[in-house]
């Protein structure tokens, strides 16, 4: 299989993406690659949840269900107008009958997309007085968030209008350890360093490198103190910034899914899961009965050990630090909620 980049006329032939402005569809474009599938070799299979809104550009496929042909598609229809067989699960395996040119899109960028695109009422280089240049999409990296996909379109709308963005260059502290919180960011374009000061490393640890589409500052806005760590940026690049208020309106509220004690106890009983945000030795005093123990600090380093497929009932001993938790599992994707009042406001400490 290979790939190659894809001209716009391509993807204005097919449905919806007939419909998007043309800055938006270019931004597309420069995201999207021609791809390619030899005769014979599966597309996906039924069954599959892949995300993809698939498009076909050049050749056949056969449509097959129980293994039995339904029926088979060639580029160029009426019918290949529309995604490739949607719906997920996938109802159908799909599979070459020729050579095959195909895009794939992230469906739930294109969702995203589709709502920005309809309900905004501004044209994209008029943002905050943002000029986009074909270098700097940055936009479309944002619409690429999990977060911003999960929050309402008013949101969506609101929250663009409201960001600054940012020129940066190398060397540039954007926040300080042991400072107030003001802002939300995330990278657009380059890389930032995370570092935290320590009593015996004053020079700081390095605790991660950031990039395109990652995001920063979420901490102390949500638990109302001052940053625990610093971030400076590697290279020169771009951010958009959302204030406190804003980000809290915006953002957080929208992500930060509370639940109270009957709802948790309900969702862990469906097959659920507590995740004890608290540090080591609080969770080894006392912890729920089948509570995961996965420390703030290390919610970032540590999410790809989480199943994606579970649901996370979020607890620490007062709620603040598993808002923080539940927040940035949100953010990238996870069914993650809340428990209100935390572990000592339901009375689920040692007795």
């Amino acid at each position: 299989m290979s790939d190659k980049s894809i001209e716009l006329e391509v993807l204005r032939a097919f449905s919806p993406l007939d419909g998007l402005r043309r800055e938006n569809l270019q931004a597309l474009a420069r995201k999207t690659r021609l791809q390619r599938l030899d005769t014979g070799r599966i597309l996906f299979k039924e069954g599959e949840t892949d995300r993809r809104a698939i498009y076909l550009v050049a050749g056949e496929v056969e449509l097959r269900s129980s293994e039995r042909t339904v029926s088979t598609l060639r580029a160029g229809t009426a019918e290949a107008r529309n995604a490739l067989a949607p719906g997920q699960p996938r109802r159908y395996t799909v599979r070459a009958l020729s050579d095959l040119d195909y895009i794939a899109i992230d469906s739930d960028l294109l969702d995203a997309l589709l709502t920005w695109d309809q309900t905004g009422t501004y044209e994209v280089n008029e943002i905050s007085g943002t000029e986009v240049t074909d270098s700097d999409d940055w936009m479309l990296v944002l619409l690429q968030t999990r977060a911003l996909q999960r929050i309402p379109p008013a949101n969506l709308q609101s929250l663009f209008m409201r960001m600054q963005h940012l020129p940066v260059r190398a060397g540039d502290v954007i926040m300080r350890q042991g400072d107030e919180g003001d802002f939300y960011y995330v990278i657009t374009r380059g890389q930032a360093v995370v570092t935290r000061e320590t009593p015996l490393n004053r020079e700081g640890l390095r605790l991660a490198e950031l990039g395109v589409g990652e995001s920063f500052g979420e901490e102390a806005l949500i638990a109302g103190g001052r940053r625990n760590a610093t971030v400076t940026m590697l290279t020169d690049g771009t951010l958009v910034r959302i204030g406190k208020d804003d980000f809290h309106e915006l953002l957080n509220e929208p992500l930060l899914h509370r639940v109270d004690l009957e709802h948790a106890r309900e969702l862990v009983a469906r097959g659920g899961r507590w995740l004890d945000v608290r540090l080591p030795s609080e969770y080894e005093a006392y912890h729920l009965d089948g509570a995961l123990n996965l420390p703030l600090y290390f919610v970032r380093l540590k999410v790809k050990t989480l199943d994606p497929d579970t649901t996370y009932v979020v607890v620490c001993d007062t709620g603040r630090r598993s808002s923080v938790a539940t927040f940035l599992l949100s953010q990238r994707g996870f069914d993650a909620h809340c428990l209100e009042g935390g572990m000592t406001g339901n009375h689920l400490g040692p007795q």
